[in-house]
């Protein structure tokens, strides 16, 4: 059997829960996962995904002003005319896997 190393970290209890979760169902223990990302760290000489800020962020429609709903209202308008639509079935089951 190869030799192992401890490896501490803290965590926020939430995100390990989470991440935990799925991997169980997964049926990967965390002990694996954690050596397949650090085994993909020295693959790719780096992290294994990009690590950057979303091109976009959500709108939380409480805090807008009457000229700037008026404006997000029309970019969900143009969308729709531009045919970028999904339907409501699609997204409530894209909502429901997360």
């Amino acid at each position: 059997m190869a030799k192992t190393a401890n490896l501490y970290a803290r965590i926020e209890p939430e995100v390990k829960e989470q991440a935990e979760s799925i991997l169980s169902a997964l049926g990967i223990p965390a002990s694996s996962a954690i050596n397949m990302f650090y085994k993909q760290i020295i693959l790719q000489r780096g992290l294994p995904f990009e690590v950057k800020m979303p091109e976009s962020k959500l709108v939380d429609a409480s805090m807008l002003s009457d000229a700037e709903m008026d404006e997000e209202l029309e970019k969900g308008y143009a969308d729709m005319k531009a045919g970028k639509t999904k339907s409501a079935k699609s997204a409530f089951g894209d909502i429901r896997k997360d």
